[in-house]
């Protein structure tokens, strides 16, 4: 494999944020955006070139070591990649996905003043991200897991000026630091119990550790808990929500399709180690399963079109954490691929509503209580949007139906509960995202006049990544067609020899399910009819009778005014640990500044009084230097009879 390539799929994107961030105030528009966005492009095509060696060579798992980083005594850290099955399919998401994002923020981002340092971060992210995949270490990890903290802060406070986002970006950064303590101090321990980082030396001796191993255990949750924060889990998850304060194509990007699922490619990338742990797994599954109901439930009252696909993005992932405590890793892995297509369409699709509203003087242009009748002026859009919601609802044909309902098998092999919160969190996604489609795209449109009279579909630079979107939102789960319905799962064979290790160590884990083909269709059918069932309940609410959500100012009590607050989720956070931790570090610098100016002014007071008691000394008076000469005389004489 040419090791040149396997260089370039990073250093392109890295290339282009330093050619736009160092000349985006010199630089046209346009040629700013054809740098970031063949950035992207080469990097996808420089992956599909390293991936078709990857085949042609017997697809072969190899590490290239590019260089010596860190030696400490026997600990070597080199800064080295790996290409494997794993690492390819997170390299055809994120130069693929995201260089039709670039693409769309060509057409998105063309008025805004900060366009070139827009393009700028987002090729930065882009190479963080790739360095999180390609690395072939823990450590090489963790720098690509930190340098996408770092772009997503960026991003999310991208418009500055409004202090609302800049709290956004703030605690998407703080709380991300919670769950990076976790990872670090994962990576401190795997460090301490195999004396290297390299994942091939770690695995390897893994195998040798039975399974329940007391040390496994403490790594895998640490790593679990890096993974709650980067990936938006419960109890970590309120930072994601509030980060659809940046620019719609960063939240189809950060937020939808790559940086959140690196909690799933880190858990997937240990699966050795989750395997000698099930309590562990066992954990991340009920985690997983409680936060795909939990964030379901809130989706299903917001009015914000980015906060219901904010909250199903929570979902989403909750599911995939699912499958992997359920030990579906590579159903897990197929979810991903499917959520980046159907999501990253949907906040595509709903930057390109927000675009039309935007034109227009009026109200919210992102709540869909002003929207209503765009399919008419918006028919790409509305197409392609609408075959996102029927691909997240988990309708056939469709991506999302084979991906959820694999994770849902195997959960109902695993735990007949787990499976039924599962299914009902299904219900709710089919609900909430009818319920968006048919109030943002049906009826009769609810904004000011000024706004409809500006209604436009989006230009071509942003509907032609829908299009394509569409496409694989719709075609895109023919990888993994169970054998019940007559296909081949290509996507668990292509990943197959990533859980050989895993095998080893526990290999009634993986035995061939149990569920007849029989028991499949029946749980085939269970979960499309109720998510039929769920969008027909909100076609007669939304669309037999027009119901439209109640405005901020009318009162809601009960249930229903707890799920609109979100269960007051932020409001507890706030009282429990910001206000105590403001108001303690508020006291600390009261008292900082207390003793700090203790001892400034009075270092101050001292070295006044000595200076003007030696001010004394300088008199100009002649018979008083007679005198002090004298007594100094009489002093030395004395002091000396003494010493005698």
């Amino acid at each position: 494999m040419p090791i040149t390539l396997l260089v370039l799929i990073p250093l392109l994107p890295l290339i282009g944020f330093l050619i736009n961030g160092i000349g985006f105030r010199h630089i046209p528009k346009g040629a700013v955006g054809l740098i970031g966005s063949l950035a992207a492009l080469g990097s996808f095509a420089a992956s599909v070139a390293v991936l078709l060696a990857f085949k042609e060579g017997g697809s072969q798992p190899m590490v290239v070591s590019l260089f010596d980083w860190i030696r400490v005594g026997e600990l070597n850290i080199p800064f080295s990649f790996q290409i494997d099955q794993l690492s390819l399919l997170m390299l055809m998401i994120i130069t693929g996905v995201g260089s039709l994002i670039h693409i769309y923020s060509i057409g998105y981002m063309k008025h805004d003043p900060g366009f070139g340092k827009f393009f700028s971060f987002l090729n930065l992210f882009l190479f963080f991200m790739l360095v999180l995949v390609l690395g072939s270490n823990y450590v090489i990890m963790f720098i690509g897991w930190e340098g996408v903290g770092l772009c997503s802060y960026l991003l999310i406070g991208f418009w500055n000026k409004n202090t609302d986002f800049n709290n956004a970006a703030r605690k998407a950064f703080i709380m991300n630091r919670i769950g990076d303590l976790g990872f670090l101090l994962g990576i401190f321990t795997i460090i301490h119990a195999f004396g290297t980082v390299e994942y091939t030396e770690v695995f390897r001796q893994a195998t040798g550790l039975p399974v329940g191993d007391h040390v496994v255990f403490a790594i895998t949750m640490l790593l679990f808990v890096g993974a709650m924060g980067k990936s938006a889990q419960i109890p970590l998850y309120t930072w994601l929500p509030d980060a659809m304060a940046g620019p719609t194509p960063v939240s189809a990007l950060i937020h939808a399709a790559t940086m959140v699922t690196a909690g799933i490619y880190m858990v997937i990338r240990s699966n050795v180690l989750y395997t000698l742990a099930p309590e562990t797994l066992e954990i991340v599954a009920v985690v997983g399963a409680v936060t795909a109901l939990f964030a379901a439930s809130i989706g299903l009252l917001q009015n914000d079109i980015k906060k219901v696909l904010a909250y199903s993005t929570v979902s989403q992932l909750g599911y995939m954490f699912l499958g992997l405590g359920v030990m579906a890793y590579s159903a897990s892995m197929f979810h991903v691929i499917t959520h980046a297509f159907f999501k990253a369409l949907l906040f595509l699709g709903a930057g390109s509503v927000i675009h039309a509203m935007s034109d227009g003087p009026g109200g919210d242009p992102q709540d869909i209580r002003f929207m209503g009748g765009l399919r008419k002026k918006l028919p790409i859009t509305f197409i392609t949007f609408a075959v996102a919601t029927w691909a997240i609802a988990g309708l056939p044909p469709f991506a999302g139906f084979f991906s959820k309902d694999e994770i849902l098998a195997h959960a109902f092999e695993h735990n007949k509960l787990l499976w039924g919160i599962g299914l009902l969190g299904s219900a709710m996604t089919s609900f909430y995202m009818f319920r968006l489609l048919f109030l943002t795209f049906f009826g009769s449109f609810r904004g000011t006049s000024e706004q409809e009279s500006h209604l436009h579909e989006s230009p071509a630079a942003m509907t032609i990544p829908l299009v394509i979107l569409a496409i694989f939102s719709a075609v895109g789960g023919f990888i993994g067609v169970p054998e019940a319905l007559g296909g081949t799962h290509q996507l668990a064979e292509f990943m197959s020899p990533l859980f050989d290790a895993a095998r080893q160590v526990s290999p009634e884990a993986f035995a061939a399910t149990a569920l007849t083909h029989s028991e499949e269709y029946i749980l085939m059918a269970v979960s499309v009819a109720v998510a039929l069932i769920a969008a027909a309940v909100a076609y007669v609410m939304y669309i037999s009778r027009n119901a439209v959500p109640a405005p901020e100012s009318e009162a809601r009590t009960g249930l229903e005014n707890v799920v609109y607050h979100k269960y007051y989720i932020d409001e507890l956070y706030d009282a429990v640990f910001v206000k105590p931790i403001k108001t303690l570090s508020g006291l600390l610098a009261s008292f900082g500044e207390f003793f700090i100016d203790l001892f400034v002014e009075g270092t101050g007071k001292i070295v006044k009084g000595l200076s003007n008691l030696g001010r004394q000394t300088q008199t100009g008076s002649i018979g008083y230097y007679v005198f002090a000469m004298v007594l100094g005389v009489v002093v030395v004489l004395f002091w000396n009879l003494l010493l005698k």
